[in-house]
């Protein structure tokens, strides 16, 4: 099952939704939310994983460039409700270092609008740079990804 990924924001706040499996197909809107970050200003960033069936790597490298803005903002960057196998898989990447993890039951529903549908240029364009912010979070991810990062720039160029 492809992701639903929703996004709402509300005083410095946004709110990630994923439900189902998350992948490149779904990450670009995500991107693009963590690149103008540091225009906007935020405090806090929550990922709400309940409804996540899994996760590639372009979608988790999105997630670290999120996680490396509220660094750098000092900001609160928090996942919730990820179940063993997604938090497997944020561990594995080197990843948890980013985050704050917590168990929660949402109080209030915010006013979520799903971000999903994206042209091939931008998906090539967020996979070859969640790849690359992998590589640069822990350098053990550099043997996993490097001909992932080697193979997208040659198709970016043609």
């Amino acid at each position: 099952m492809k992701a639903d990924v929703s996004i709402a924001q509300n005083s410095g706040t946004y709110k990630i939704r994923v439900i189902g499996r998350a992948t490149f197909e779904c990450s670009a809107p995500v991107r693009n939310l963590a690149k103008n970050l540091d225009r906007d200003g935020f405090e806090c960033i929550s990922i709400d994983l309940k409804g996540c069936t899994g996760m590639d790597s372009t979608f988790m490298g999105v997630l670290a460039m999120l996680g490396l803005r509220a660094m750098k903002q000092k900001a609160t960057m928090e996942v919730l409700n990820a179940n063993d196998d997604s938090r497997d898989l944020l561990d594995g990447l080197g990843l948890s270092k980013l985050f704050t993890f917590r168990d929660e039951a949402e109080a209030t529903t915010p006013d979520y609008q799903s971000v999903c549908g994206q042209l091939q240029e931008e998906k090539s364009n967020t996979v070859l740079e969640a790849h690359e912010v992998l590589m640069e979070v822990d350098e053990a991810n550099i043997p996993k990804f490097e001909k992932v990062v080697e193979l997208v720039r040659k198709d970016i160029e043609k």
